[in-house]
């Protein structure tokens, strides 16, 4: 299946019925009156965070999504039908925003999260809504209310734990199946990643995380060379940036910074996250010289790089262990904010007290 991580759409949700005008003409009825019924609500569109899914390539064919019209009121108190809804099923992870304003209209983390995108119109009042003391047969009803419109940016962030990042050929996508079970095209070129692939990294019954391998970056990437800046969105739910360097490069130093720079200019919060780095390709040389590579590297990045030889299976584990540190973190930390938000749920609904100010356990 092709991968697809953007895709603009328009959405509408649909019209209220119209409400009826209608008297009562039975003939033992002497003063029949009023009895137009209301008109339905029109359809709404949602958005449904599906697990199941991994891209977005149902929205690449079809951009236009619109929720069905109420059905009008009719005679008799009979109420027009509402309309259907429309579903969007979207991957977890899937950001929804304004096309127009650019505003971040819902962010869905979670599997079967919901969120309305448009809400459909209020059926309009039949006539018998207006019947009053002076007014015992009104002829007026009011129209539905129109729907809701507007053009929306699909964009997924995938939720990795880890992600790797690298000049192309850095042998990313090497690590990734050496380590997981994810079958990434490898070759003796760059740009074989064109989009991103994930794998899940089993240390133990317990310490398991996702890793996502990125189509590698280059110099001038910010600008739109190369592949550009367009899959680093998949790095910013990340726990830990893991930085592969090619030991073999006549300047491993340089292409740290080369890649570090491209990580400051994109933002998003990802040159904050905690950098494991890493000599890739040591099988390939000798001591000397992997020496004198990890020298430039460290007086580049400010630590000392862990080094590897995805062929041979060499110094994977640290590596590994390494990152599983701060995805270990990073979920406790979370787990923490969800027994706060669960607590702080409890006291909205009076199921508990909250703790008086300034009272401490």
């Amino acid at each position: 299946m092709k991968f697809v991580d953007q895709a603009k759409i328009y959405i509408r949700s649909g019209d209220g019925g119209a409400g009826s005008v209608s008297f009562r003409r039975e003939k033992n009825i002497a003063f029949g009156g009023p009895n137009g019924g209301d008109g339905g609500v029109g359809g709404s569109v949602y958005a449904v965070a599906d697990g199941s899914l991994n891209t977005l390539i149902d929205y690449k064919f079809k951009q236009h999504f619109k929720a069905k019209t109420g059905m009008h009121g009719m005679g008799r108190d009979r109420a027009g039908a509402g309309g259907d809804d429309i579903i969007l099923k979207v991957p977890v992870g899937t950001q929804i925003i304004d096309a127009e304003t650019d505003d971040l209209l819902v962010d869905l983390m979670e599997d079967g999260q919901k969120a309305l995108l448009a809400q459909g119109g209020n059926g309009g009042w039949g006539n018998a809504r207006f019947k009053s003391s002076t007014n015992q047969a009104p002829r007026r009803a009011n129209p539905g209310e129109e729907g809701e419109e507007r053009w929306v940016w699909l964009r997924l962030k995938l939720i990795a734990d880890a992600g790797l990042v690298g000049l192309p050929n850095a042998g990313k996508s090497t690590f990734l199946s050496t380590v997981t079970a994810a079958t990434p095209k490898t070759a003796d070129y760059p740009f074989t990643t064109l989009h991103p692939h994930l794998g899940v990294v089993d240390l133990g019954a317990v310490e398991r995380f996702v890793l996502a391998d990125l189509p590698g970056l280059i110099e001038g990437a910010s600008e739109g060379a190369g592949l550009g800046h367009r899959f680093l969105g998949h790095v910013e739910r990340c726990a830990a940036v893991l930085h592969l360097v090619d030991a073999t490069t006549e300047d491993p130093g340089a292409d740290y910074t080369v890649i570090r720079n491209e990580l400051i200019n994109y933002g998003g919060g990802i040159e904050e996250k905690p950098e494991i780095v890493v000599l890739t390709k040591c099988d390939a040389i000798d001591e000397e010289t992997i020496a004198e590579a990890a020298k430039s590297v460290e007086m580049a990045s400010g630590q000392t790089p862990l080094m590897i030889s995805s062929v041979s299976q060499q110094g994977l584990k640290p590596v590994l262990f390494a990152v599983y540190s701060h995805v270990q973190k990073r979920r406790e930390k979370e787990a923490l904010a969800r027994e706060e938000r669960k607590k702080q749920a409890a006291i909205k609904r009076g199921d508990i007290e909250a703790a008086p100010k300034g009272w401490s356990p």
